[in-house]
């Protein structure tokens, strides 16, 4: 079977119906994003590695439901607060896991087909795809337009390093991803307003589901201003940075 293109992937999920087959079809594949160019295991990345082809549910014992939560804040337009939910159970041969997934409440709850198969950690591809939209919304951009832009900051712009991040009172060790995918676009200046978006993927084996969080930000226009935007998705029991503020700072989370 050929391999599925992170871009095939992000096209795929453009609306609900997309999203339940291109998702079915990759997790059965071996991974969430796997594989993201059809290129052979050694021209992947470690930032691809570690955020699309890792098996962030493998050392789960189903049934467990993991739970997120979502903040939004910053100047450009009105925060609020949510939570995502991934629900697991065991596959027909007893491992991990299929899915039914909760991203968003309420109005603005996203469709969310059940998964059969999910080894990757689905909550990366759901952040991804609003985030998309997003961006499409803001910027009257393409959604496919910046799906490329991250798939390729992935592959070749990204930053890693480890951190040690609080954890249910303790503190554990996590592997930051960061890609600013639209700082060096040639049309930067169609949108320029959100071309400093950074993105940390915040990745961690001491954490169930392998996902500490996600987090989003776009500077204000001087030190110490407000942020333009800031956005998280964190694992329950991650402390928040956004949550107790009106605003967030420009000082990185």
């Amino acid at each position: 079977m050929p391999a599925p293109s992170l871009e095939a992937l992000f096209s795929a999920v453009a609306s609900a119906r997309a999203l339940a087959s291109g998702l079915r079809t990759l997790l059965t594949c071996g991974a969430l994003l796997l594989p993201v160019y059809g290129l052979c295991a050694e021209d992947f990345s470690a930032a691809e590695r570690a955020v699309f082809m890792d098996r962030h549910l493998a050392s789960l014992h189903p049934p467990t439901t993991l739970h997120y939560g979502f903040h939004k804040r910053g100047t450009l337009e009105a925060g609020f607060d949510d939570t995502g939910s991934l629900a697991l159970t065991a596959q027909s041969n007893g491992s991990c896991c299929a899915a039914q997934v909760q991203f968003f409440t309420g109005a603005r709850a996203m469709q969310s087909p059940d998964l059969d198969t999910a080894q990757g950690n689905p909550a990366i591809l759901y952040f991804l795809e609003r985030d998309i939209h997003e961006m499409e919304r803001l910027t009257h951009g393409k959604a496919n337009y910046f799906r490329k832009r991250i798939r390729m900051a992935v592959y070749q712009g990204a930053e890693i390093r480890t951190l040690d991040l609080p954890y249910r009172g303790r503190t554990v060790a996590v592997q930051e991803v960061r890609i600013t995918p639209y700082l060096d676009d040639p049309n930067r200046s169609r949108y320029d307003q959100l071309a400093a978006k950074q993105y940390q993927f915040l990745l961690s084996a001491a954490v169930p589901g392998g996902l500490y969080g996600i987090r989003t930000r776009v500077n204000g226009a001087t030190a110490g201003a407000p942020a333009l935007l800031g956005e998280e998705l964190l694992i329950d029991g991650a402390p928040s940075v956004l949550a107790a503020t009106p605003l967030a700072l420009n000082a990185s989370p």
